[in-house]
């Protein structure tokens, strides 16, 4: 299992040398995009509209928005510099507290925490405590480049961190739009719902549920693909046949160009060599 992060966790003076594995993946088909006339897939170009021209990673810098069309620029140096700050230090679990005490409103990603060499002993204490206590851990680390705050329980036999957002990233819920106020319900609409939601009421079992659209999906790309309804990309004319023919076009070109001027200057020499005759012939007339 890959590892996405590497520190270390703490609580009072207990300090556990972990790593962090993402729990879960995401499993959506990826569907390409591709030109429906020639079936190549299509690509995309960084463009700045600014100067209309395409633009490399190279030339690109982040930087921060305060006003309209004005900018803080940040550099890599900057940024490193207060990510390695902050990475470097150990996440230590703030409080205590109970799982039920917080909404699921504020859970974000999951991860696995594995001890690393010579954690063994302080993680299975701290998986013991979290147990025995049936609390859960909060703390704060930082995972690419942000700051999080973070839950530390115990999944099966396993620790789990949990991202949480922070409260100013949950939005108001009285921004909600159309929520009705609360309106006399009818004693009998109410008795029935209570009696559907008793009918349904079961224990929490996690692989009853299926992705039941992206199966049917799948399916429908293996019939397709095995009944041979595929289609194939153009490929592409190597680069240096395209060189070739630019040269060939280059140096034709080239050689109408020094046609002309050739012809040009005959011409021309021509010319002359008529107007010097002609001055000779008069210079003569005039002499006898």
């Amino acid at each position: 299992m890959h590892t996405v992060w590497k520190g270390s966790i703490s609580f009072g003076l207990v300090n556990i040398p972990i790593k962090l594995h993402t729990a879960t993946e995401n499993k959506d088909i990826k569907l390409r995009q591709i030109h429906k006339e020639c079936h190549t897939p299509i690509s995309y170009q960084k463009v700045c509209p600014g100067c209309e021209k395409e633009v490399t990673n190279e030339d690109i810098v982040k930087a921060y928005e305060y006003a309209k069309n004005k900018f803080v620029v940040l550099d890599d140096e900057d940024l490193e510099k207060l990510k390695k700050e902050n990475e470097d230090k150990a996440v230590e679990i703030i409080d205590f507290v109970k799982l039920e005490e917080i909404d699921p409103i504020y859970f974000e990603k999951s991860y696995f925490i594995a001890p690393d060499s010579g954690g063994g002993k302080a993680y299975s204490l701290l998986r013991k405590a979290l147990v025995e206590s049936r609390k859960i851990g909060v703390a704060k680390i930082i995972i690419r480049s942000k700051e999080q705050l973070a839950v530390v329980r115990v999944y099966e036999d396993t620790l789990l961190m949990e991202t949480i957002h922070f409260p100013d990233e949950v939005r108001n819920v009285q921004d909600v739009p159309n929520v009705p106020s609360e309106q006399l319900v009818v004693q009998k609409e109410l008795d029935t719902a209570l009696m559907l939601v008793d009918q349904l009421t079961t224990t929490f079992d996690p692989e009853k549920y299926t992705d039941e659209y992206r199966t049917a999906l799948m399916e429908l790309i293996e019939e397709k693909k095995t009944g041979k309804q595929t289609v194939t990309a153009t490929e592409k004319e190597p680069a240096a046949a395209s060189n070739v023919t630019d040269l060939m076009s280059a140096l034709q070109a080239s050689l109408d160009k020094t046609k002309t001027k050739k012809t040009g200057t005959r011409k021309k020499k021509a010319a002359t060599t008529k107007k010097n005759i002609s001055e000779k012939a008069t210079t003569a007339r005039k002499n006898a």
